[in-house]
């Protein structure tokens, strides 16, 4: 082949990318959004919402609903005797049999704020945030095992592989952040049942996935340069590999490498941005104080609980934080009181934060679990205090900030917090009222895969609007 010919080949082959690239423009401004270079280059929803970020409080193993938010006196009048039969045939049951006897609650729940919203004495610091809580007592799922129903909350199915909810939020909107991913996690406690899936991409990008921060020594690991190289050398190796990747994307058209260039350049800022975040010698010693910094057993939380509201306020779009394990099958009464004891006040003390800082109005704020726990108790040894069996038929979750109307109740449990009795609200609903809460029709924010188009909301959801401000 002469070079007349090699010319013409590569003419037609860069000719093609261009016309690629345009094509693919077109079809991507046709939903709103723009084929940018830049990945996570902030984008508009489909209608203005009033979220820009969101602070998902995750709380993997199953909080008792019926010892945090639901009081049902109820429950005491049935205490250690078995629900008849009728009552009891249909549930999913992982280590109770359906005649195990009731466990009455000890704790005590009282109204708080101006709404009255009863709050268990467990969790007082959010309590006294009452009036901006809207909390949901008709949540249910259809998964009672822990790593479907991690994955159903986080991706709105059982089956795994598909995006996280903070992937979907950052492949939608972007971040408004130059220097730090869109999607954060933070973790704390003893790991999860689902692991890294609760914030993987899926079949999304993974430009979209969150990044695991840690929130001692290094932010992230292997971040940093190794010994002997300098950020002079970084950038001169990372500049050489730019228009490496850069000749490539003009020969094939490959959107993906501009994704990749956009990984390298991100990477070298947070080298410089993420050591920043963690340093708190700007914070006032009374907000350090405020969200129990230094103070045990508190102090994990605590930071990462600042970290979220230190990332939001400099543009990051989703910030998980992970907290485990509420798996309480045994014990009830002391390890729901730990777990309580570590992020009660960092939770309180981040709505009040974001709220005089005039953040809480466009960051949503979820505080939720994979399912709630049964009204029966779980023995397994007769010298221990007992615990309760996982349970997806109803369960609490709550929301604020963000578009989301505080000082509500929404739906009811029945007398014993068995079954939903009014308003249920399932997961798909959640997500398609967060989507909502962000700018997004939750039916038209989709993703090709596979030859149709996916969504978080599966092929269901409805967005509750007693919810919305």
């Amino acid at each position: 082949m002469n070079s007349s010919q090699e010319s013409r080949r590569a003419f037609f082959q860069t000719a093609a990318g261009g016309l690629g690239s345009i094509a693919l423009a077109h079809l991507l401004s046709g939903e709103g959004r723009a084929a940018e270079s830049n990945p996570l280059a902030p984008r508009k929803g489909h209608f203005e919402g009033k979220a820009k970020s969101v602070i998902f409080l995750f709380q993997p193993g199953g909080p008792s609903h019926l010892d945090l938010y639901d009081p049902k006196p109820g429950l005491r009048k049935w205490h250690g005797q078995p629900l008849p039969a009728s009552m009891t045939k249909d549930l999913n049951l992982v280590f109770v049999k359906p005649d195990a006897k009731v466990l009455g609650s000890d704790r005590e729940f009282k109204p708080h704020g101006q709404c009255g919203t009863e709050f268990s004495d467990y969790i007082p610091n959010i309590a006294a945030c009452a009036d901006d809580i809207c909390l949901v007592r008709s949540m249910h799922t259809d998964a009672f095992n822990h790593h479907p129903g991690q994955a159903l909350l986080q991706t709105g199915s059982t089956q795994f592989g598909r995006p996280t909810i903070g992937a979907w939020v950052s492949y939608g909107l972007g971040s408004e952040s130059q220097e730090m991913p869109a999607f954060v996690v933070l973790s704390t406690g003893s790991g999860n049942s689902g692991g890294a899936t609760n914030w993987a991409s899926g079949f999304l990008p993974s430009t979209y996935a969150g990044t695991l921060f840690r929130s001692s020594g290094e932010p992230i690991l292997y971040l940093p340069n190794p010994p002997g190289v300098s950020e002079e050398t970084q950038r001169a190796r990372l500049d050489l590999i730019r228009k490496l990747n850069a000749e490539r994307r003009r020969e094939t058209g490959d959107a993906a490498i501009e994704s990749r260039i956009h990984a390298y350049e991100l990477a070298f800022r947070m080298q410089a941005a993420a050591p920043r975040f963690l340093d708190f010698s700007q914070e006032k010693q009374q907000t350090l104080d405020a969200y129990g910094v230094g103070k045990e057993p508190m102090h994990p939380y605590a930071v990462n609980c600042l970290l979220a509201r230190r990332m939001v306020e400099r543009g990051v779009r989703f910030v998980m934080l992970s907290h485990a394990s509420w798996d309480d099958h045994q014990e009830l009464n002391r390890k729901l009181k730990k777990n309580c004891l570590i992020t009660d006040q960092p939770v309180g003390a981040l709505l009040k934060d974001l709220k005089q800082r005039g953040l809480l109005e466009t960051t949503l704020v979820v505080w939720a679990g994979e399912f709630g726990r049964t009204p029966m108790g779980q023995l397994e040894r007769t010298d221990e205090d007992p615990g309760r069996d996982h349970h997806p038929n109803c369960f609490s979750i709550w929301a604020a900030g963000g578009g989301v109307k505080g000082g509500q109740v929404i739906g009811r449990t029945d007398d014993i917090g068995l079954r939903v009795a009014e308003n249920p609200v399932h997961v798909h609903d959640l997500h398609a009222t967060m989507l909502h809460c962000l700018g997004f029709d939750h039916t038209r924010l989709t993703y090709r895969h596979m030859g149709r188009d996916f969504r978080l909301t599966d092929v269901g959801g409805n967005v509750i609007r007693q919810m919305l401000a």
